[in-house]
């Protein structure tokens, strides 16, 4: 009989606030022991994406921002600040869908998300009304995640996996749920096509987003408010670790029936 599988999540309590210039390797490793926590090969860590943002500098105070007249009118039509929305315009392909208090875009990273993925929660500026302080992904989050992994794996000797994390609405289902929007190390998905079932019936379709199905659990210990605990830790991931890209998540415009 084959061995059950376990899949372990460990949020690092204790995680210090970050600000631009730290180093995510190092306060990771620190974070680690002071949760008594060793890593393995196949280990992964899972960030919270504002952790990440915070780190690079990206900070956006909006009194800062001069819009557009494109951005002036889209936001008077959203009832949005013309300034974010200039932002979210910047940070964006294209405007997907719009009603009143709501922008769906495609990021430049490819992903349909709510106002490019920028954010006012969790976000304290460093000078001015807190208001006024926004918060971008990061520019390559793919990127961000390798070279915190390099950081981690010469810190620790060992073969590990990093994801970079956000929450995102669905489309055709009510509230959030923690994504993937960056990875190193990690498989995006999962091809199961030719594999068998129990009953010897050959797969066709099936292929898993084993990131974002990860992120989902990761986001549960994280939280949404004040729990502090943006870091977590990943032991028995039940596939290989392989370098991939996040990008893989992103499905094709010419299969998007609903574009």
């Amino acid at each position: 009989m084959k061995k059950a599988r376990e899949l372990k999540l460990s949020a690092l309590k204790g995680f210090p606030q970050i600000v631009e210039g730290d180093d995510l390797s190092a306060l990771i490793w620190k974070s680690l022991h002071d949760n008594a926590k060793t890593l393995k090969d196949g280990d992964i860590l899972v960030l919270a994406q504002k952790i990440v943002s915070k780190a690079e500098g990206r900070l956006v105070n909006l009194t800062t921002v001069s819009p557009s007249p494109n951005a002036k009118e889209l936001a008077e039509y959203l009832g949005k600040r013309p300034e974010l929305v200039e932002l979210i315009l910047q940070e964006s392909n294209e405007v997907v869908r719009t009603r009143p208090g709501t922008i769906i875009v495609e990021h430049k990273s490819g992903f349909i998300c709510a106002n490019a993925g920028i954010d006012h929660s969790n976000v304290k500026g460093p000078w001015g009304n807190d208001e006024d302080w926004v918060l971008l992904l990061p520019e390559d989050s793919n990127l961000s995640a390798e070279r915190i992994r390099s950081g981690l794996e010469a810190l620790s000797g060992k073969k590990l996996g990093i994801m970079i994390i956000d929450s995102y609405g669905r489309a055709w289902r009510n509230g959030i749920v923690g994504a993937c929007i960056g990875l190193s190390g990690v498989p995006a998905l999962v091809d199961m096509r030719g594999k068998k079932d129990m009953n010897n019936y050959q797969m066709r379709v099936t292929v898993i987003a084993a990131a974002d199905e990860l992120a989902a659990g990761a986001s549960l210990l994280m939280g949404q408010t004040n729990e502090a605990t943006p870091v977590v830790l990943v032991r028995g991931f039940p596939y290989e670790l392989r370098e991939s890209s996040a990008e893989e998540l992103v499905r094709d415009r010419k299969f998007d029936m609903f574009r």
